[in-house]
């Protein structure tokens, strides 16, 4: 193990000794003069030996100090240029992203053109997985989560919240089955995905109380549960985040109004101590930014929502 003495009495002695004044070395390093001089002090007896003499009122070096100076300046010099040539690197580069299927196909990539034209120099790449990923031995910088904000060991930035409703093709309002009321619902295929609950709550909510569809068709993902809904295979409930680029362009309708609340919400995870790193502030300040982006072009009317929440 190296012995070596303390940083800060070598950076007042290297700023001292530069500037041949103690004045301009804690004006320097934001110090008081009595700090540099405990400083120099400190290291001289750390070394057991005089840096500085003084004569006519002028500071200089001793032979001791003039032979310290360039040495530990070239290290310092060395110091200040791995450390900004580590920080331009982090600047550039890869920046790998966890996140879950449905978010990354319906939200995350269609938006990810915007990222790339204000930062070209980070290469984003996406870990895509429905399990909650291990940001120490997963080699993952940030990521976006669904749930209740309650992740240890990560800061948690609350991005949006979202709410549930009926979409479905438009091709199927102009079928032969009616869909003007909830209870039309029992002449359509009813698309869902792993949780079929989710759709006896808006049944309830909705007043229609169970139904018995003409068919049920299960996916194990909401992607594949939208993409069915958009080729006309049947009506399944659509979560505002993930449609809203659907309802958008007119690939998806909502028959009803009724909307209901969910108690969980997307958020933006990282390490803690990560946060100034130049990538993960770069994604975080562009997420952000979308988010914003989104909310301000919501243009659909508020709505009358039940109390009811799906507890998912």
């Amino acid at each position: 193990m190296r012995r070596l003495p303390p940083l800060n009495s070598l950076r007042a002695f290297e700023a001292a000794a530069r500037h041949l004044s103690f004045t301009k070395a804690a004006g320097e390093l934001h110090v008081t003069q009595a700090a540099i001089s405990h400083q120099i002090k400190s290291l001289e007896e750390w070394l057991g030996m005089v840096l500085f003499k003084r004569q006519n009122r002028a500071l200089l070096l001793t032979d001791a100090g003039q032979a310290y100076l360039p040495p530990l300046r070239e290290a310092f010099d060395r110091i200040h240029d791995a450390t900004a040539k580590l920080r331009e690197r982090d600047k550039s580069g890869a920046l790998t992203v966890s996140t879950f299927t449905s978010f990354a196909a319906k939200w995350l990539v269609p938006k990810l053109g915007r990222f790339a034209s204000g930062h070209p120099d980070i290469e984003v790449r996406l870990a895509i997985n429905d399990v909650l990923v291990d940001f120490g031995s997963d080699a993952v910088d940030v990521g976006i989560r669904y749930g209740r904000g309650d992740w240890r060991g990560l800061r948690t930035e609350r991005l949006m919240t979202e709410v549930v409703f009926v979409v479905c093709s438009p091709r199927l309002l102009d079928g032969p089955a009616p869909l003007t009321c909830p209870e039309e619902l029992r002449y359509h295929t009813m698309l869902h995905d792993d949780l079929p609950e989710d759709w006896d709550t808006w049944l309830e909510a909705a007043g229609a109380g169970p139904i018995k569809a003409r068919r049920d068709l299960a996916f194990n993902h909401s992607e594949m549960v939208l993409q069915a809904a958009i080729d006309g295979l049947g009506v399944a409930l659509g979560r505002s985040v993930l449609v809203a680029d659907d309802l958008a362009a007119g690939r998806l309708v909502k028959p009803f109004d009724l909307e209901l609340p969910t108690q969980a919400a997307y958020y933006l995870v990282y390490p803690e101590g990560t946060q100034e790193r130049p990538k993960v502030k770069a994604f975080r300040d562009w997420v952000t930014s979308e988010v914003a982006r989104d909310a301000a072009s919501n243009t659909t009317p508020p709505l009358n929502r039940p109390t009811v929440t799906l507890t998912r």
